[in-house]
């Protein structure tokens, strides 16, 4: 695999937000070459937001790059909110953004949810894509969430027990009800601390090798991306990931796909990204064998930004 480094910083050339519906406004940002090639990029979580190292993934000389926070997370607003909050929303939004861009087709580009929200949309919007670039592939299957949520104690016993610290044995079979609770509860002192404590679980997981976290809490931010990602899995994420599948075999067969799954990834196992290789026969699968979930380990970055990379000769 030829290596490429991360783009320099870039800074949009224009945001805003776009109201999308009588109680939401998303939060959209442009940035690279305003006249290149679109890419649209989807972030995780759910809950998460963009960040500004997410540009970096594309040549800001070549790309004209989107990146939006979905409903209810970053600086979208109402920050936190639930309600009208679902997958299907997030598509028409997409598809929202796009119209008011006036953009014809676009690449989408997604990791961990954000390769939910990729697939979410192309299977309904395949005219619309020119390729798909999903990382560390989440169809949010019972399985996926149990493996998630109590068989990844297999592996980080510890990080399992600092979550359960706090949660009594009546509640500890179900342990996404028990948070559910708690983050939604109108007083901050309890919200926050579990906000921080959730968010701190899948963090201490991301990496094939442990990194040290020293960025300052936000307990306001903190609690909106637990909300945010607790109501999502609380419904499945409002998809039906066998169903899924089924769609992407028949919708996106004729479009260039490239799969990046760490092969030691305990937040999304590669088994899905395997199973959605095998649906997808154009698709070039890429198992890093030294990766975990994170985008930013270095297999899986040198991955995207091959795919990129590669991605360029194709057009609009």
């Amino acid at each position: 695999m030829t290596n490429f480094s991360l783009y320099p910083e870039c800074q949009p050339f224009t945001s805003s937000h776009i109201v999308v519906s009588p109680l939401h406004s998303i939060y959209v940002e442009q940035c690279g070459y305003p006249n290149g090639v679109p890419v649209l990029f989807l972030h995780g979580g759910p809950g998460s937001g963009c960040n500004p190292g997410q540009r970096r993934f594309f040549d800001p000389s070549h790309y004209h790059i989107i990146l939006f926070d979905q409903r209810g997370c970053g600086r979208s607003l109402p920050a936190g909110e639930t309600t009208d909050n679902t997958t299907q929303d997030l598509v028409n939004d997409i598809e929202r953004i796009r119209a008011h861009l006036n953009i014809e087709r676009w690449h989408v580009f997604g990791g961990s949810w954000g390769s939910t929200l990729a697939l979410a949309y192309a299977n309904h919007h395949a005219q619309s894509v020119i390729s798909l670039t999903l990382r560390g592939i989440f169809l949010s299957r019972q399985h996926e969430i149990d493996w998630f949520l109590g068989q990844v104690s297999l592996f980080f016993p510890e990080a399992w027990q600092q979550l359960l610290a706090p949660v009594p044995a009546s509640h500890r079979e179900n342990v996404l009800a028990y948070y559910e609770t708690q983050v939604f509860d109108t007083d901050t002192a309890v919200s926050i601390p579990a906000a921080i404590r959730w968010n701190a679980f899948e963090s201490s997981i991301m990496s094939l090798l442990p990194k040290a976290d020293n960025a300052e809490v936000n307990g306001v931010i903190e609690l909106g991306r637990a909300r945010v990602q607790i109501h999502y899995i609380a419904h499945l994420c409002f998809v039906n990931g066998a169903d899924m599948l089924e769609a992407a075999a028949k919708h996106l067969r004729d479009i260039p796909t490239t799969i990046v799954q760490g092969r030691y990834d305990m937040v999304c196992p590669p088994q899905t990204a395997w199973e959605l290789s095998q649906r997808l026969p154009q698709a070039t699968l890429v198992m890093v064998p030294d990766a975990g979930h994170s985008a930013m380990e270095t297999g899986t970055c040198q991955a995207l930004l091959s795919a990129t990379e590669r991605y360029k000769q194709l057009s609009a």
